[in-house]
């Protein structure tokens, strides 16, 4: 074969191989959801002139093909082992690997966010708390980056600062500070949320700061479904899944709970298994992403209620406080808007707790 033959049967093929990939592309049904980003993908876009004439719809059809290509999840893995393992980098796409956890890289501190965040609760205050007669408390969960980031040579926004600047600005709150009370091992290795039962003494001291004692005695169970947390699918590597354990007691066994994400009351699970079977483990905890849940304590020997507005951290403590309530209202602002809660709630001296991880309050755009 001499070389001019040589080179039409390259172009050939290459030519052969690229139609291919493009006519599956587009005769293979699109995929709404990647299971392993937790996240939906783009579809086709619509043709309108207007947006061929500005280039919108190039841009667009750029991220739906990128979305919708075939053999996209391999093609990741292969993209994060070679980013990792051959060209030796730190992090792929902001996700890196420390001390056996898998996490993202949040920097750097974002004052317009976390600005936003403090003026959302100071009106839902004005609103809300400030003639209710309420006790109103703060507190912030700091990321696993906090314990994993700076130590392993990766940048790690000012924690300290953070809280700092949310104090500052959130003084009608009694701030209660959790964050030398906790370590990288409290959180799951392959996700960004804390582990229920290595927080029992977070739940005791917050409960402690607001004037409730609990006695901090429960059962752990075991959930028999492995967890790939949520960087795990988004490392797009191979990785050993995380166990659920969920804590149980006499009280905690009681609770009753009821959701209003729909505007009306629907009984629900404490630890919602068909959930725990689903895209999301995690979202076991008081069903996942809810706009206003109850747990109420038949068995209370106190009256005192609690309202906690908190962000997806919140679904695994809030089950430790029931001990200490009547009545414990959940609310989380990226469902509801605060503006329309006097129609769903009654505030009337209730504990009143603010609980919020740094993700979310540097990243706060979701709460309205």
């Amino acid at each position: 074969m001499n070389e001019k033959t040589k080179n039409l049967f390259t172009v050939c093929l290459l030519g052969a191989l690229l139609l291919s990939i493009a006519l599956f592309c587009w005769l293979k049904p699109q995929d709404d959801f990647s299971d392993s980003e937790r996240r939906v993908l783009a579809q086709f876009p619509q043709i309108k002139w207007e947006k061929v004439l500005s280039a919108k719809w190039m841009s667009e059809f750029e991220t739906y093909a990128l979305d919708q290509f075939p053999l996209r999840d391999d093609f990741r893995a292969l993209k994060s082992a070679a980013s990792l393992y051959v060209l030796n980098q730190k992090d792929t796409h902001d996700i890196f690997m420390a001390d056996g956890h898998i996490s993202k890289l949040e920097y750097p501190m974002k004052e317009d966010m976390l600005t936003y965040s403090a003026d959302l609760f100071n009106s839902i205050y004005d609103k809300y708390l400030k003639d209710s007669g309420s006790n109103v408390y703060f507190s912030i969960i700091p990321d696993k980056n906090a314990y994993l980031a700076k130590e392993n040579g990766y940048l790690s926004m000012d924690y300290k600062k953070a809280i700092e600047f949310m104090k500052e600005r959130t003084r009608f709150m009694e701030f209660i500070d959790i964050s030398d009370m906790l370590s990288a091992d409290d959180f799951y290795y392959t996700d960004t949320h804390w582990r229920q039962e290595k927080i029992t003494h977070i739940a005791s001291f917050i409960a402690g700061n607001m004037g409730v004692e609990l006695k901090d005695e429960y059962t752990q169970n075991v959930l028999d479904i492995p967890f790939y947390g949520v960087y795990c699918g988004q490392l797009a590597l191979p990785q050993k899944p995380d166990t659920i354990i969920y804590l149980t007691n006499d009280t905690i066994d009681d609770l009753i709970v009821t959701s209003y994400s729909t505007g009306k009351p629907v009984p629900q699970s404490l630890y919602n298994m068909e959930k725990a079977g689903g895209k999301d483990a995690y979202e076991m905890f008081l069903s996942g992403a809810e706009a206003i849940v109850t747990i109420e304590n038949p068995n209370a020997s106190t009256d005192k209620e609690l309202i906690l507005f908190r962000d997806s951290f919140g679904g695994s403590i809030a089950p430790l406080f029931g001990e200490g309530y009547k009545k414990i209202t959940v609310v989380d602002v990226r469902y509801v808007r605060s503006q329309v809660l006097d129609q769903f709630i009654e505030f009337n001296g209730q504990d009143v707790l603010f609980l919020y991880s740094t993700v979310l309050l540097n990243n706060s755009l979701a709460m309205k």
